[in-house]
């Protein structure tokens, strides 16, 4: 398994903060308060594009034909792709959206923001089911599992919490990462654990029916901003401030580091988002969208 640069892309005048990708076309927001559309098999952007208020810090596809964007004000913006217009406008946060995730299975979308509120809304209807001010910092990011019971936030206060998505009970929390937790994600192989990343640089896993800690290393040298599984599971991928993209076995074992040398990113490597199986994308404070190809079905 070896990766390599398939394309690159540029066209945003700020840095990328957010990317979301509907099969078809890559979305990313930017701090340019523009929402840009790629074709990527063309690697050129069309001619969609979207002019914000704000830096656009979070993305989300929903239903294959909505495109939910969360701004560095707290709005959240719902856009009908195929009519081409806004069909929803929501306050209910007041500080900057930082997460947005979909459970496909239990029509729910999570959204989470830079004082620790989260929020619960049904994608059928775009009504809040629950708002919950947690207090716990930065909600950075967010993971579901597989059968759409439970999700996962990771907290700047530095713990990982977790959720049932019946009554949204809370049902476990552990402190996990000095500084704040910032990347979360079920293992691909076994969702009994759970991945975690840091501000502390480390790569961590844990036994989340004891809340033990399975295994702790240094993976970067800053903040893991993404945690990725190809589709079949059979490798893990990181992003980090650190300007690199690595590859890593289900076990956690290193296998391969994507820099500048690869013709990787100049600057912090904000969010890596799977396209196909042997297929990524990467997006930087650098202003580019890296492409990246295994070469091999794994």
């Amino acid at each position: 398994m070896s990766w390599r640069k398939k394309k690159q892309l540029e066209g945003h005048a700020g840095a990328i903060f957010s990317c979301a990708y509907d099969g078809k076309f890559l979305y990313t927001g930017s701090a340019d308060k523009f929402v840009a559309r790629w074709n990527l098999e063309e690697g050129i952007q069309d001619k969609f594009s979207i002019k914000f208020e704000q830096s656009i810090y979070a993305l989300a596809i929903v239903n294959q034909n909505y495109l939910v964007v969360g701004l560095a004000n707290g709005a959240l913006h719902v856009f009908d792709l195929h009519e081409r217009l806004e069909k929803h406008y929501f306050t209910q946060h007041t500080k900057a959206i930082f997460s947005i995730k979909l459970n496909v299975l239990k029509n729910q979308l999570y959204v989470g923001d830079a004082d620790g509120n989260l929020s619960v809304w049904d994608t059928s209807s775009f009504k809040l089911l629950i708002y919950l001010p947690l207090d716990v910092g930065k909600i950075r990011d967010i993971a579901v599992n597989k059968d759409g019971s439970q999700f996962v936030l990771a907290c700047q206060d530095g713990t990982f919490r977790m959720f049932e998505t019946a009554f949204f009970n809370e049902i476990g929390t552990q402190q996990a990462h000095e500084g704040g937790t910032t990347s979360v994600l079920f293992h691909p192989n076994d969702e009994s654990i759970l991945i975690t990343g840091g501000k502390d640089a480390l790569l961590a896993s844990w036994d989340l029916k004891s809340l033990r800690k399975l295994n702790s290393q240094p993976a970067h040298n800053f903040a893991i901003y993404s945690i990725v599984t190809n589709t079949t599971g059979n490798c893990i991928i990181t992003g980090s401030r650190d300007k690199t993209i690595k590859i890593w076995t289900p076990q956690l074992a290193f296998i391969q580091r994507l820099d500048l040398k690869e013709g990787g990113h100049r600057h912090s490597v904000n969010k890596v988002l799977i396209l196909a199986d042997n297929e990524l994308v990467s997006i930087s404070d650098d202003g580019r969208i890296i492409v990246w190809d295994s070469g091999d079905n794994f």
